[in-house]
């Protein structure tokens, strides 16, 4: 059983093996857009918590210092509802930017999916050279 390409010309075999290189080039290079896109969206939620983490801990750090001036200046019970509301706010603010700092650890900037599709396409192109 004979190949049907066998029995083309070289120029058209050469014409289609250009046509679908630049296919897959194209195709490659969309799926690395779409993967670092995905990446960036995921970088930019996770720097948001950070920001929100930060703003939290500094306020609590701000009630916990009213707290201590109520505290000492008055020696009321106002003291008290300052400091309760800062150590939350600071638990709030550190819990959010373990959250953010451990996402953003574990977020590889590599476009994965891309490089192992060019490996496949480099396989393929091999095989097709042959």
């Amino acid at each position: 059983m004979t190949d049907k390409r066998e029995n083309e010309p070289l120029g058209a075999l050469f014409t289609d093996l250009k046509n679908e290189t630049t296919s897959l080039i194209q195709k490659e290079l969309e799926l690395f857009r779409i993967e670092m896109g995905n990446k960036v969206t995921q970088i930019v939620k996770d720097v948001a918590a950070l920001g929100v983490g930060g703003a939290l801990l500094h306020t609590g750090m701000l009630t916990l210092v009213a707290a201590l001036v109520l505290g000492i200046a008055c020696f009321i019970a106002a003291w008290l509802s300052a400091l309760l509301v800062g150590v939350f706010l600071c638990l709030a603010g550190a819990l959010l930017l373990m959250k953010g700092k451990k996402d953003l650890s574990h977020l590889k900037m590599s476009p994965e999916k891309t490089t192992q599709s060019l490996k496949e396409t480099a396989k393929w192109a091999k095989s097709e050279m042959k």
